[in-house]
């Protein structure tokens, strides 16, 4: 039987879209310094960071009903125009101040809308029979910019400043909205009988809700790295962040791009949890690392946890909503991470105050341990439940 393509047109141009728009955010993994130099401490940018995760989550419903409501194109577009403009806006940045915050919850707002139109449109091209191996191929498009964003980061920082680098991750941001132009509209048409039931009957979607804790716990415990790994850097002088998300995107599109097909043929549970073990013991490393060594070790084992959790999570979340309210479901999933970040950016920015940088990676590694537990024991019971006495559809 031939397996229906993944590589389409629409796909394809979806992917460069992300591309540019992910390669325009992941620049940002660089802020933490900037906003060091201004000198705001652990604590404030952990809050700052936080702020914009706080709008993000908090729009998520509009862009989840405008999604499935009006369709996908006009959010894209949309969220194109708002990433654009607030990125432009960090050039007046000038000190610590409620401007800053303001910056950042626009920035949040439009990456939101982005995040959640573009992997709900990446799950509207790719064909059902293989979910979730064109959602490790879809995701490339944003890794591959973690890999590319901190060496770029690195090199412009070195010859230039941070001005250079705003710019930089505009005019990236601007080449995803002329890339967006040539998208069409897709998204699947109400069934017979269904009706599209809105954000908050997903969110409380029994079969979905293990996947949300999941989801969750990956969102809290991926902040540690993706906030403060550059203070980290800087304070211990402990290798580079060039290095670590290198390895780290390098790691996850090797395994997206030749296995993306290994949870589909073995089992996506049979999968997911040696990735999340391989994340946590990243974070042991991290808690331990004195090099360059160490640093590159945890970039793999990290970029292991990420390459195959998120595409799974992804395609159980896709598979487990409705067609008609995709857009909403994946509008929560992408806010599970942002929320992630509204959390786990206060906290670990005081343990990491209180106590170091060990102990808050040593702490992450706990967390994820715990929550991919959890899941488990939850996700598999309820499936047997329902093995046993099915119960009426959702």
């Amino acid at each position: 039987m031939k397996r229906e393509p993944l590589i389409t047109r629409d796909f394809s141009l979806a992917w460069l879209a992300s591309f540019f728009e992910g390669l325009s955010w992941s620049l940002f993994i660089h802020l933490p310094g900037f906003l060091d130099d201004l000198g705001a401490s652990e604590a404030q940018i952990g809050l700052i960071f936080g702020v914009a995760a706080l709008a993000a989550v908090a729009v998520r419903p509009l862009v989840g009903q405008a999604l499935d409501r009006l369709g996908r194109m006009p959010v894209i577009w949309l969220g194109n125009v708002i990433n654009v403009g607030s990125i432009l806006l960090y050039l007046t940045v000038s000190a610590i101040g409620p401007w800053v915050y303001f910056v950042r919850i626009i920035h949040g707002i439009g990456l939101a809308t982005l995040f959640s139109a573009f992997f709900t449109y990446g799950a509207d091209v790719v064909p059902e029979s293989r979910r979730t191996e064109g959602f490790a191929l879809f995701g490339v498009s944003g890794l591959l910019p973690i890999a590319a964003a901190g060496v770029i980061g690195d090199v412009v920082l070195n010859v230039a400043g941070f001005r250079e680098l705003f710019l930089t991750a505009g005019a990236m941001a601007a080449v995803a909205l002329l890339l967006s132009f040539g998208l069409r509209e897709r998204r699947p048409e109400v069934r017979e009988g269904k009706e599209r039931r809105g954000f908050y009957s997903v969110v409380v979607r029994q079969s979905l809700r293990p996947v949300w804790l999941m989801a969750g716990g990956l969102a809290f415990v991926l902040t540690a790295y993706f906030t403060f790994l550059r203070t980290f850097v800087d304070e211990t002088g402990t290798g580079t962040v060039g290095l670590f998300f290198a390895t780290y995107g390098i790691a996850a599109i090797l395994l997206r791009v030749f296995l993306g097909w290994l949870p589909e043929r073995v089992g996506e549970k049979r999968v997911l949890y040696p990735s999340m073990g391989s994340l946590a013991v990243g974070f042991l490393v991290l808690a331990v690392a004195s090099g360059n060594l160490h640093i590159g070790i945890a970039g793999v084992l990290c970029g292991v946890g990420h390459g195959f959790g998120f595409p799974i999570l992804s395609g159980m979340v896709v598979s487990r909503a409705p067609d008609e309210d995709r857009g909403s479901a994946i509008s929560f999933f992408t806010a599970l991470f942002d929320l992630g970040v509204l959390v786990a950016g206060p906290v670990l920015g005081v343990i990491i105050g209180g106590f170091g940088y060990p102990t808050m990676f040593a702490f992450s590694a706990g967390i994820l341990a715990t929550v991919t537990v959890a899941f488990a024991t939850w996700d598999g019971r309820m499936l047997r439940s329902r093995q046993a006495a099915p119960v009426p559809s959702e």
